[in-house]
């Protein structure tokens, strides 16, 4: 019975997480002088590490794919955008979520957190050069206007994958370090709700 409860709580708690992720994706920014201004800033993985750190590295993953699907209903990349969001997300909360699984300290958590976000920095490579920017030059007139964007801030920017190296991934760490900063920040408060202790 206890259980039971235990995974009907897990399961409201990943819910809630997973609307919260949806709001703060759907209030992404750009950052235009470091970045193109099609590639967007947003927390929305900051939900789904509380849920990685809490409940597990599933729960946390449950909370990425939450929040894509939903916005996919939203969507002005042809649902491309949410796929990749995934699977940034998901490599980042998932190993984040291993690494505290077996290292339950708060060393383990800052460990966690950061080889997380390492692994979604390299992760966002690949995942971009071989789905997400293919997608987005057919949809967007052609690879030379995604090379161009970039340009504008890099003149002499080799090919696509020098940019992804020089532009995305960088950006990447920086986006999973901010999560982390901010889920150490509130974890603590909110520890009692997320463990349904009193």
């Amino acid at each position: 019975m206890k259980t039971r409860t235990n995974t009907i709580r897990n399961l409201v708690v990943t819910a809630m997480l997973g609307a919260v992720a949806t709001v703060l994706m759907a209030l992404d920014f750009s950052i235009p002088f470091l970045i193109p201004a099609f590639v967007k800033m947003d927390v929305s993985e900051l939900p789904a590490l509380l849920a990685s750190f809490s409940l597990g590295p599933v729960y946390g993953v449950a909370v990425c794919l939450i929040k894509n699907v939903i916005n996919v209903f939203f969507t002005t990349t042809g649902g491309i955008g949410e796929v990749c969001n995934f699977l940034l997300g998901a490599s980042f909360v998932g190993v984040a979520g291993l690494v505290y699984r077996y290292k339950k300290t708060r060393l383990g958590a800052v460990i966690g957190a950061l080889v997380g976000a390492v692994v979604m920095a390299v992760v966002s490579v690949p995942v971009n050069y071989f789905i997400s920017y293919p997608v987005y030059a057919a949809m967007f007139g052609g690879m030379d206007k995604v090379l161009a964007a970039y340009e504008a801030l890099r003149p002499g920017s080799d090919g696509l994958l020098e940019c992804l190296l020089v532009f995305n991934a960088p950006f990447t760490l920086v986006k999973g370090l901010i999560d982390a900063v901010l889920t150490f920040l509130i974890y603590k408060p909110l520890s009692p709700v997320l463990h349904g202790r009193r």
